[in-house]
């Protein structure tokens, strides 16, 4: 009777043991580069969750040990990890609909605009439809002010400058550096400085984080203050499947964190990066160029009306509410101001 008695509790320990680990759920995040302003909210969300389930969720987060940046959206196509953050003018066609902010002179002026215009857009249907396709849903967006070019050689005083300029530009950034007689490339973030210090470019459109990153400034001569063509729109993506599979519980972690993930983010960039991007540019003897109102409104009507009115015309022939899409974003702006 008695080893029957340690028999039954030895056998109802293990079934407890098995069942705790088998609640314990361990996910893959691929970001790439090194943990910067960029990261802060996949990090402060893996932070959140593991103390919210008392470490039974953990969110490994990997930097370019998984996939490469180009690849990570494939790579949860196929549920080879189950977070990645990754660009849209990185693969346009395989996300048109988000592309839109990616536009250029859309006037937004603020992270926290940007935050509120990216999660307002991602929850349309046809957005949600769009990533579904490669078994993605969207997580929260990772809010970046406009760009600006830091460059080598001589500075542009004015737009008609950038004629023939090679500049690594990416999405509807690219676009607008086009429409002032640019010449736009998408080498990879993590390939910039080489292209910069190799010549392959003259200039390089990142936001402040990314410069200093990316080691742009350490090879630059300039920087304009006031171009702001544009931003990117990078968004952070879970695999629809792993999400489905989680337990209410480690769901309601995860999502509730979404939040203070992101407040986190936008106070960290505020306060932490563009503290530092001032004294940077004065360290390395970076020249400040700034443009007149007049050559910012003439790159403005370049670039904005037109790339907008075919940005709608390709994307509405492809079957997609693109005209719905934009005046989404058009409007949310200007609810956010």
């Amino acid at each position: 009777m008695k080893r029957s008695f340690i028999t039954t509790a030895l056998v109802t320990t293990m079934a407890v043991s098995f069942t705790a680990e088998a609640l314990a759920v361990e996910w893959n995040a691929s970001v790439w580069g090194k943990r910067r302003a960029f990261t802060e909210h996949v990090e402060k969300l893996a932070e959140l969750v593991s103390e919210k389930t008392g470490g039974d969720f953990t969110i490994n987060i990997s930097y370019g040990g998984l996939s490469k940046n180009r690849e990570n959206l494939d790579g949860i196509s196929i549920g080879a990890f189950e977070m990645a953050q990754f660009c849209a003018g990185y693969h346009r066609d395989k996300n048109p609909t988000i592309t839109v902010l990616e536009l250029p002179f859309l006037g937004v002026t603020t992270l926290d605009q940007e935050r509120r215009l990216s999660e307002k857009l991602y929850q349309h249907p046809a957005v949600q439809k769009d990533l579904a396709r490669w078994n993605a849903s969207l997580l929260m967006p990772s809010p970046m002010p406009q760009y600006n070019i830091v460059g080598v050689g001589n500075a542009p005083s004015k737009l008609a400058d950038f004629d023939g300029f090679n500049v690594r530009a990416t999405g509807g950034i690219g676009q607008a550096m086009k429409a002032v007689g640019a010449v736009p490339t998408s080498v990879t973030a993590t390939e910039a400085r080489q292209a910069l210090d190799s010549g392959v470019v003259k200039g390089v459109a990142f936001a402040p984080h990314a410069h200093m990153a990316y080691g742009t400034v350490e090879g630059g001569k300039w920087w304009t203050t006031n171009l702001n063509p544009g931003t990117v729109n990078c968004p952070v993506v879970v695999n629809t499947d792993a999400l489905a599979a989680l337990s209410d519980e480690h769901r309601k972690a995860l999502i509730s964190s979404v939040g203070p993930a992101l407040d986190h983010y936008v106070e960290n960039y505020e306060n932490n990066t563009m503290g530092a991007w001032g004294p940077k540019l004065k360290e390395k003897g970076i020249a400040e160029v700034s443009f007149t109102d007049a050559e910012i409104a003439a790159f403005r009507e370049k670039a904005a009306a037109p790339i907008a009115k075919a940005w709608i015309e390709d994307n509405t022939a492809k079957g997609l509410p693109a005209q719905e899409l934009y005046d989404l974003t058009v409007k949310t702006i200007s609810e956010t101001k």
